[in-house]
């Protein structure tokens, strides 16, 4: 297949389906009113990011489901499944009745649908990584995997952007009001689009097909799951930190306005698409785990001075905090776009790859926005979510430094 058509069957169902779940994040704090209405904005805000969170912990099982039929089915046919199982919660969040309309059947069913979109990103993004990877020139295929990243980064470009143009648009009270449902309701693109472009690719054949990948995986890989899962940590909690969460913590916590929280968040994610391909190419010239250990050292050490920057009334100086989380999460997505896949073994490469990445990111960077505004709320301390970053960074580090080797020349 031409690379092109190969890059782009790759990226684009990542565009729409990572604009759907990441719109969600953006108006947490729009929503949770509407939808988690309490005494307490704090803990308000705190059952809007517990949904948010919700999607996240179910995307391990999502990954086990979709990665099963990535490895059995082929991987056109999970990638076609899942694009299908986000738009469909997306467009139906932009419809529901609020908690004042119908009690609280509203944030189950918020909820409900969240679990949803949580199960189809379990499958989405790892696929993708697998069909990008399997696909591509050997020596190019960092450079190549890296353009999933790069679709997941633009699909939540997209979605701060087009949230940003409702927030100019229209003043706070029509924003809460309705103005809200707008970017959840094209999200109705998703499938139209996704389904369009992945009907007509062809993926490689399945190498060494397992008759049972679930059980295989566990049985006989269960030091590779933990391995991926542990690289990935700090690449969920880094940039689910400086891309979903800042946006909220710009607002509340620094008491800008919506729209310029959005505006800072849109020049931080153009700023992460250009350093992409710059860190694959670095990750295929001299190796992964280089690359990586990079990445999670310059998040490990510079969270703190990086939130820091981050609280502070002047939009410049919170630009630079963000664009600090923006490199290290650049690196690491540099090298380990093509090494989550080279990391796992062909016959249960999407089962294993989709449940070890989806673990990590759905437990750690997909509870990060609700650990944070714990942690702000009980210590008191608007820097305090830094520690959870160097947390997870160490974690990441360590695993890098002594446990990783170099898959640059491995085959597929």
């Amino acid at each position: 297949m031409n690379n092109k058509k190969v890059i782009f069957a790759g990226l684009i169902g990542n565009v729409m389906e990572w604009y759907d779940f990441a719109v969600y994040g953006f108006f947490a704090a729009v929503l949770a009113p509407q939808f988690f209405p309490s005494s307490s904005p704090a803990v308000s805000l705190i059952a809007a990011f517990g949904a948010f969170a919700a999607g996240f912990l179910v995307r391990p099982l999502g990954g086990l489901v979709f990665g099963w039929v990535g490895d059995k089915l082929g991987r056109q046919r999970a990638l076609m499944y899942s694009v299908m199982a986000m738009a469909i919660p997306t467009v139906l969040i932009g419809c529901l009745p609020n908690y004042a309309h119908i009690g609280i059947l509203a944030p189950i069913l918020v909820v409900a649908l969240r679990i949803v979109q949580g199960l189809s990103v379990g499958g989405e993004y790892t696929c993708s990584l697998v069909f990008l990877s399997e696909s591509a020139v050997p020596e190019r295929r960092a450079r190549t995997a890296i353009w999933g990243m790069w679709g997941a980064a633009a699909g939540i470009l997209l979605g701060s952007g087009i949230g940003a143009l409702v927030a100019n648009l229209m003043d706070p009270e029509q924003l809460s009001s309705w103005g809200w449902r707008i970017p959840f309701l094209l999200g109705g693109l998703v499938a139209i689009t996704g389904i369009i472009a992945r009907k007509a690719i062809h993926a490689t054949p399945i190498t060494g097909e397992s008759q049972n990948p679930v059980r295989e995986l566990f049985s006989r890989y269960p030091r590779e799951v933990l391995r991926v899962a542990l690289l990935n940590i700090v690449n969920g909690v880094g940039f689910y930190t400086a891309f979903v969460y800042a946006v909220t913590y710009i607002r509340n916590i620094d008491q800008l306005d919506e729209a310029t929280a959005l505006d800072l968040n849109s020049l931080s994610m153009i700023i992460l698409l250009v350093i992409l391909p710059v860190t694959a190419w670095l990750a295929d010239r001299f190796g992964r785990r280089p690359v990586v250990i990079i990445g999670a050292a310059i998040l490990t050490f510079g969270a703190l001075p990086f939130f820091e920057l981050m609280h502070h009334p002047a939009p410049m100086l919170v630009f630079l905090g963000e664009l600090g989380f923006v490199v290290g999460v650049g690196m690491i997505a540099g090298g380990l776009s093509a090494a989550n896949v080279e990391l796992m073994p062909a016959p249960v490469r999407c089962t294993g790859l989709s449940f070890a990445y989806n673990a990590s990111i759905g437990w750690f960077g997909g509870t990060t926005p609700l650990i944070a505004t714990w942690l702000i709320t009980q210590t008191g301390n608007p820097v305090s979510p830094a520690w959870w970053v160097v947390a997870a960074g160490s974690v990441s580090l360590f695993t890098a430094l002594f446990f990783m080797r170099e898959t640059r020349h491995e085959t597929l």
